[in-house]
């Protein structure tokens, strides 16, 4: 900008320089107390059902926030609801569609081969207001898509907190 003022004030034709990005930029991130919210919402939703879970929160960057397992939850859903949860915020995409996605034969389906990727429905992206604060993982219930309504249930009660 300093560049365009002086060669207009020096009456010289020169073209006017981008101005220059920002070095640093913003996030938004879910409080501990909204995460917890969202996690104990989608237990409450899964227990309704008779289903003992395990239920992970993530940040924007896969990084647990929140975990709360229910007592009979199998041992495995702390790391199966975890990996879903990452999933869904890393690929920005709930595991139910990147499971149909990465099928063998598909496009996608070396992402299978991912690290911490789990392709199986239970993991939803926490989204509100424009922007993505995480996701949520939920496992334990008998079969991926009672996961993924708990997991739905408990981004259904932040909404409003989020949703502006």
């Amino acid at each position: 900008m300093r560049h365009a003022l002086l060669a207009a004030g020096l009456g010289l034709a020169l073209p006017v320089l981008a101005q220059t990005p920002a070095a640093t930029f913003q996030t938004q991130s879910l409080t501990p107390e909204t995460a917890l919210a969202a996690a104990q919402a989608a237990l409450a939703s899964c227990r309704a059902q008779g289903f003992q879970v395990g239920v992970a929160v993530v940040d924007r960057s896969g990084l647990t926030q929140v975990f709360l397992r229910d007592r009979f939850a199998g041992a495995h859903t702390v790391d199966v609801a975890t990996h879903k949860a990452w999933t869904a915020a890393s690929f920005r995409t709930s595991t139910q569609e990147l499971a149909t996605e990465s099928q063998p034969g598909k496009p996608m389906s070396g992402l299978r081969h991912t690290p911490r990727m789990m392709a199986v429905a239970g993991g939803v992206v926490i989204e509100g207001g424009g922007s993505i604060y995480g996701a949520i993982g939920v496992s334990g219930a008998p079969g991926g898509d009672a996961d993924e309504a708990c997991a739905k249930a408990g981004v259904k009660a932040i909404a409003d907190k989020i949703d502006f």
